[in-house]
């Protein structure tokens, strides 16, 4: 595998909130997506993924509380929580999770 410039593939993503995965460690996808200031309907997936900020800031409800992870932060959202991005998250966002069966 040849190293991967994560904000260029980000940015040829063809829409905001649109992933792309990058590779994969074992069972795990590592994919990135650029964020808008759009907010996205509630959902929960049956494993638990992990969110890393490259640049900007994402803004979660996670299961009713309000979780804000800045650059350079990382947040687990464990499996089955209800997660909905609220208005205001922008910039580069990159997940680990393991894709349900």
């Amino acid at each position: 595998m040849s190293p991967i410039n994560v904000f260029e593939a980000a940015s040829a993503l063809p829409d905001a909130w649109s992933s792309r995965v990058l590779g994969r460690v074992g069972t795990a996808s590592v994919k990135v997506l650029r964020m808008d200031d759009k907010p996205l309907e509630a959902e929960s997936h049956g494993t638990a993924e992990m969110l890393f900020v490259l640049v900007g800031k994402l803004e979660l409800v996670v299961d009713d509380v309000d979780v804000t992870v800045g650059p350079g932060g990382m947040y687990c959202v464990p499996a089955g929580a209800r997660h909905a991005v609220r208005p205001g998250s922008w910039g580069t966002l990159v997940i680990v999770e393991v894709p349900e069966s």
